[in-house]
């Protein structure tokens, strides 16, 4: 079968105004519930788009770590990619593709960096392993081989042993405060459902606009 024959048809249930909660992070929290009630793979894995300076832009997954106060939170390498072009051009977009669901959620908005008991707080979340790797790991920059990797990371464990491991200073993390959020339903025939919540003007609220698929 070719590219052009693979299509999919929709059939779930449409996505009306009534539909909606004032608030577009208490309907976000409402569908990432249904996302993670219904088994998906990754349920917080998000594309997060950024752009350079002159426009060149990239595009990834990284994972959602926290909604809070109008933003979406992830922690990176502050020497990363993903990271150089959000210091310099502090725009981004984010997507949730949940394809079982036949549904996806678009973000627009500026990112900036989280404080760092924000990045403190979460870094004690994470697994040994995963503190480790990201003391080993300098992220984005290229790799003679796989032995070079692996090598770093034996010796942060040689190096901190089975004491604690810190933050690293070139860790932490990112809130992309939001201006839009987009929340799409598939419908029959490719007439999708898209409703989009926007910072009204003065900061006064959200309003909500339908959109063509």
């Amino acid at each position: 079968m070719s590219i052009e024959e693979l299509r999919r048809r929709f059939s779930a249930a449409g996505l009306n105004e009534a539909d909606l909660h004032p608030d577009p992070f208490v309907q976000f929290d409402g569908w990432l519930a249904t996302a993670v009630e219904a088994g998906l793979i990754e349920p917080t894995a998000m594309v997060l788009a950024t752009a350079s300076p002159d426009g060149e832009p990239s595009a990834r997954l990284v994972l959602l770590k926290g909604v809070s106060e109008g933003a979406f939170w992830f922690f990176t390498n502050y020497g990363s990619a993903k990271a150089a072009q959000l210091e310099a051009n502090g725009r981004a977009a984010l997507v949730f593709p949940w394809h079982d669901l036949q549904r996806q959620v678009r973000v627009t908005g500026t990112a900036e960096r989280l404080p760092a008991e924000a990045c403190d707080a979460y870094w004690v979340t994470r697994p040994r392993g995963a503190r480790i790797g990201a003391w080993a790991s300098r992220q984005s920059a290229v790799l003679a081989d796989r032995a070079t990797l692996d090598e770093a990371a034996a010796g942060v464990a040689r190096r901190f042993g089975d004491g604690d491991i810190p933050r690293p200073p070139f860790w932490g993390g990112y809130r992309v405060v939001a201006a839009s959020i987009e929340f799409w339903q598939g419908r029959h025939d490719r007439l999708h459902d898209r409703l989009r919540y926007r910072r009204a003007a003065a900061g006064s609220g959200w309003a909500i606009e339908r959109l063509a698929p």
